[in-house]
């Protein structure tokens, strides 16, 4: 659930922290609970814009005061439904992992109050923003750390329009390994002739975590081996569906603040990236693509039109990207027949179970007991069966009767006849053989290297 209350009066800043008197002032912080994808935040005031959707996340409202745009965000430790029964203790910010958008537009003066609720120093760097020195958030360089229990204030004007990520520079492997992140859109203006108008805007953070199987904490010191890869801390099957309407044109903002880059493909469309976090990309620049590679620490904007019906996958191009809960350390046993030792191993262990004998879209439909709160593997279903996906996967579901403006589920898509790959009755088709005949003798010369005869 969310807590929208939002009290007005006078704020105080300072460069460095808040005191309880003015704490007292401070716009009171909007804490979230859901994992469900909220619905745009219309701006109440301030310049207008068209907002964002925060794909199982939501935008933070703020209060205007004397012209200037105020937030209050509360780093925080927090529980994040990565997926349905599997629970993660994280650090985020308004009780969620990631933190809420923050959306503004081109020459808003912005004010953010940051309320430390951590177990140790921290501070917000805002990834990509032209802004003074020290309001750059790097602990010790630019700023001291943000003690627990202090409240820092940040104020600059969002200068240049643009996708931008906020997390901090304070202890940065524990922090950012526990989910501290969160997005940050900034709209023109006015018209701007590198950015299109679209109508459905979404965003999400590529982020990935190393939780064992029955614990709930990630590993902090994990450099490369995780096993959750996530969108905005969840998980498929638990990441919503790209819900949009037959036509509609569409913008897709992908942050990576993960340790490795994702090609993150679409299936059904062409789309060209039409801005990075540096900025709109010039038209001229632009070509059609339907995967695009994102860098560790890159933002990538992606636009497109919807104008094929269906469900259409949507996820990172790397295997094992798509899986949830995976090791590394199985061995891949295709082609072993287990039979006789599982017969034996079974009367020691009568819960054994073979894996990866037929390779491993069994596990997708198996039953095994699991530790409480692990993450389920491949388990998401679609309306044939087991979709046999899991981690950074999604569905773009393009509907000619979706309402302009409505984000829900429409279900299923219903193919028209004849459209649905099928199976068909045919005699089973011959391997090609070897000519039953000896091949022709060959005639082979081997020159020797000193210039001797040939041999035959």
């Amino acid at each position: 659930m969310m807590n929208r209350r939002l009290f007005m009066g006078g704020a105080a800043v300072a460069s460095a922290a808040v005191s309880k008197v003015a704490m007292a002032a401070l716009p009171e912080p909007v804490i979230q609970t859901s994992a469900a994808t909220a619905a745009p935040l219309v701006p109440p005031d301030g310049r207008p814009y068209n907002p964002v959707v925060t794909l199982n996340g939501w935008t933070c409202p703020w209060r205007m005061k004397d012209g200037v745009k105020e937030f209050h965000l509360v780093a925080e430790p927090v529980l994040r439904e990565m997926a349905p029964g599997f629970t993660a203790h994280l650090w985020g910010y308004n009780g969620q992992s990631p933190g809420p958008t923050i959306e503004v537009v081109e020459g808003d003066r912005v004010r953010i109050y940051v309320t430390n609720r951590l177990p140790e120093h921290t501070s917000v760097h805002w990834h990509g923003q032209r802004l003074p020195n020290g309001m750059d958030g790097v602990t010790g360089l630019t700023q001291p750390g943000i003690a627990p229990g202090k409240t820092f204030v940040y104020e600059f004007v969002a200068r240049r329009p643009g996708t931008f990520m906020y997390h901090p520079h304070a202890d940065e492997m524990t922090q950012m390994a526990m989910g501290m992140m969160g997005f940050w859109v900034t709209h023109p203006k006015t018209r701007h002739p590198l950015i299109d108008p679209v109508d459905r805007d979404f965003c999400f953070l590529l982020n990935a975590y190393d939780i064992e199987p029955g614990s709930a904490t990630p590993k902090i010191m994990t450099m490369l081996d995780f096993n959750l890869w996530s969108w905005n801390s969840r998980i498929f099957p638990g990441i919503d569906s790209l819900n949009v309407r037959l036509g509609d044109k569409v913008r897709l903002r992908v942050g990576n603040l993960t340790m490795t880059n994702h090609p993150i493909h679409l299936h059904g469309h062409e789309f060209v990236v039409s801005g990075t976090d540096g900025g709109p990309t010039p038209k001229g620049a632009r070509w059609p693509e339907v995967t695009v590679d994102i860098a560790v620490g890159q933002m990538r904007q992606m636009d497109f039109v919807a104008d094929e019906e269906g469900d259409w996958a949507f996820h990172c191009h790397k295997s094992h990207h798509t899986m949830n809960a995976m090791g590394h350390n199985v061995p891949t046993m295709i082609g072993v027949d287990h039979r006789q030792v599982v017969r034996q191993i079974t009367k020691l262990i009568p819960d054994y179970m073979v894996m990866g004998e037929r390779g491993m879209a069994d596990m997708s439909e198996m039953e095994m007991p699991l530790p409480d709160n692990t993450a389920p593997m491949m388990t998401g279903d679609g309306p044939f069966g087991s979709v046999e996906m899991g981690g950074m996967f999604s569905v773009l579901k393009v509907r000619r009767d979706q309402k302009p403006g409505d984000y829900s589920d429409p279900g299923w898509f219903k193919h028209p006849e004849g459209t649905v790959a099928h199976e068909v009755e045919t005699p089973p088709m011959q391997p090609a053989r070897a000519a039953a005949a000896a091949p022709a003798a060959m005639d082979v010369r081997v020159r020797k290297p000193a210039g001797g005869q040939h041999q035959h």
